[in-house]
């Protein structure tokens, strides 16, 4: 695969069909990591998310998808899953080029998206309701699980495809219609993701995709008067003005934001596990991922020892041209991106932490990409150990006792993911129950599986995503209560 000589071109996705936006106008995407325009995409508007938001509201009251069995919707969901597998090399170039992450791993998230997409397949037969027949000989009741409506699916550039599939096909599943605002800066993938659905027999309407910048077309989506619900990926900061803009008409929100997310690693851990597990959870996708274990807490016994060896280990990983297999890291997704990163390690040096390996740029040709950065001796209340730095920087923070870093991990805004290392299974469980946060592994780092659920305590989000209940996420609760025989009278 090569970067392509002339960028590939994509309108919006309105009503089953490709359509210009009203402005006429495209947003040219420079790759990260090439400095060259890979994608034009349509620049949407508000009157764009009108039309989308007609197109959804009318395919969802006609019942073309709402109405028909959970089967017949399982069935266009697994064709979506194995259509995407057929279609990965291209997803995978286009995710590569928009956002700079090595092409390996983004051939990886293909395979996780189609995941997603069987799973929530897989739920389409099991959304139930629940009856009651204790309520006397006159009365018997039962709730149903009916679609919200017309969803808002917003969705963030460091997973495009991948984000996307932890929302979609749930709300699908669920018989909603949906209209979907991919970031700007990486929309490619989810404009082939509907043309799938298309090549899939999904109805026309149901699955809507706008184009554009947050404001106005995020803006569009989150005040409109027709959609029911808002489900967003991105930073916390946009998630408190989304769920204050929803609130204007009472819509239901599902925010899944930021993460400062902490590894704690006890003295009697098995070391090289540990090791691997840090490099991958600090480096993955470049730092940039809500997930990722942006610092460490390691007990004073065996802390020199581990930065030695994670330092050691971590110089192997080879940042460069993500097109080239053995690349490890990628570009940056923009100079923005990378200015913020370089003022958290700045910021690090100045609150008195020993930077051990990088804290700078990697001098290349073309595009944006930064070393992998370990800081050391990090104070537990500086920026860099508090904030969601977004980038390939690792902060160190030593700690005494499991309560001491109990207390350090929680001294946090975020609640998202969190982990330990130990092989004591007492401080495992104390950790697992005492650490808040939406998710605690214990001895492993980044394992996600979709009948787990996924969100975040505090300001990490509200509402869940995957697990057996996604799709409820995506409906509303109804009450049907039937009296039998002559009804008693008033009085």
């Amino acid at each position: 695969m090569k970067v392509p000589e002339q960028p590939r071109q994509f309108n919006l996705w309105i009503n089953g069909n490709s359509t210009a936006s009203a402005s006429g106008r495209y947003i040219t995407r420079i790759s990260p990591a090439h400095d060259c325009p890979v994608t034009l995409v349509a620049e949407g508007a508000a009157e764009d998310v009108d039309r989308a938001v007609v197109a959804a509201k009318e395919s969802f009251d006609s019942g073309v998808w709402a109405s028909i069995s959970g089967a017949e919707r399982s069935a266009v969901l697994y064709a979506v899953a194995d259509r995407l597998i057929e279609r990965k090399d291209e997803l995978a170039l286009l995710e590569t080029l928009e956002s700079g992450k090595p092409l390996s791993q983004a051939g990886f998230e293909v395979e996780w998206a189609a995941g997603l997409w069987k799973h929530a397949a897989a739920l389409c037969r099991h959304l139930y309701g629940e009856s009651c027949n204790t309520l006397g000989a006159g009365t018997v009741s039962m709730t149903l699980r009916e679609p919200i409506g017309v969803v808002g699916l917003i969705t963030p550039w460091n997973f495009p495809l991948l984000i996307a599939s932890q929302k979609a096909p749930y709300a699908l599943a669920a018989g909603c219609s949906a209209v979907i605002k991919p970031s700007e800066l990486t929309s490619a993938t989810t404009l082939v993701l509907a043309e799938v659905l298309k090549e899939c027999d999904l109805p026309d309407g149901v699955f809507n995709v706008v184009t554009g910048y947050g404001s106005p077309v995020g803006q569009a989506l989150c005040e409109h008067k027709d959609i029911e619900m808002i489900s967003f990926t991105g930073s916390t900061n946009v998630g408190k003005a989304i769920a204050a803009t929803a609130a204007c008409n009472l819509k239901k929100v599902c925010l899944e934001l930021g993460g400062k997310n902490p590894m704690i690693v006890m003295d009697d851990a098995d070391l090289e596990s540990v090791v691997d597990a840090a490099r991958l959870g600090a480096f993955f996708n470049m730092g940039e991922c809500c997930n990722a274990s942006s610092r460490i807490l390691v007990q004073e016994g065996i802390a020199d020892r581990f930065v030695e060896q994670l330092t050691t280990f971590a110089e192997g990983l080879k940042v460069g041209e993500p097109m080239e297999e053995d690349s490890k890291l990628g570009a940056i997704i923009n100079e923005a991106q990378e200015q913020k990163i370089l003022g958290y390690v700045q910021a690090g040096r100045e609150a008195g932490a020993t930077v051990c390996m990088g804290g700078g740029k990697v001098e290349t040709e073309k595009g944006c990409f930064l070393e992998v950065t370990i800081l050391d001796h990090v104070p537990s209340d500086s920026s860099v150990a508090t904030e969601e730095v977004f980038g390939p920087v690792l902060s160190i923070v030593r700690f005494k006792t499991l309560d001491e870093a109990i207390a350090i991990a929680n001294r946090t805004d975020f609640g998202l993911s969190s982990g330990i290392f130990t092989n004591d299974y007492n401080q495992a469980m104390k950790a697992a129950r005492q650490l808040r946060a939406g998710t605690v592994w214990v001895n492993t780092w980044l394992e996600g599986h979709p009948e787990l659920s996924f969100g975040g305590y505090k300001q990490s989000g509200l509402g869940r995503e995957l697990g057996s209940r996604a799709v409820e996420e995506y409906t509303e609760e109804k009450s049907v209560l039937f009296s039998l025989g002559k009804r008693q009278p008033w009085w």
